[in-house]
């Protein structure tokens, strides 16, 4: 199913839970996919004797990836023009995430309608993990 402009009215929001208990086997999963092997991600020892921080945690681009997934499962596929975030605070393994792509207006462009949503992903507590936005082309 595509997304129809005629659907969608401002300040609509979406809401689709990301991941349910993070696990750290899926943080290694997305360094392998990625090729981003920071030790900050995989290695307990160097993140918490060495950076300090309370243990490894998940890299910015997966929670940017499955918020996007969230996107492209709402719009359809193909239809993300511009998508941009900025990662406010990190996630944890045992972190469950939530996102919100909320529309902000539809413009008519060229004869194309394209819809601007402002994007949020929130963890369990609440606190915003990434927030940015996003546009999509939409009949």
């Amino acid at each position: 199913m595509t997304l129809k402009a005629s659907d969608l009215t401002e300040g609509k929001a979406h809401t689709a839970r990301l991941v349910e208990d993070l696990k750290r086997t899926q943080i290694v999963q997305y360094a392998g996919a990625s090729g981003d092997y920071n030790p900050l991600h995989s290695d307990e020892v160097f993140t918490t004797k060495v950076a300090g921080y309370p243990s490894v945690f998940a890299h910015g681009m997966l929670t940017m990836g499955m918020t996007g997934k969230m996107l492209t499962d709402y719009v359809g596929d193909g239809r993300l023009t511009k998508y941009g975030v900025r990662f406010t605070n990190q996630v944890w393994p045992g972190d469950s995430l939530e996102a919100t792509a909320t529309l902000e207006n539809i413009e008519d462009v060229d004869g194309q309608k394209l819809a601007n949503f402002e994007v949020v992903t929130t963890n369990q507590d609440g606190a915003v993990v990434l927030k940015g936005y996003a546009q999509a082309r939409v009949d």
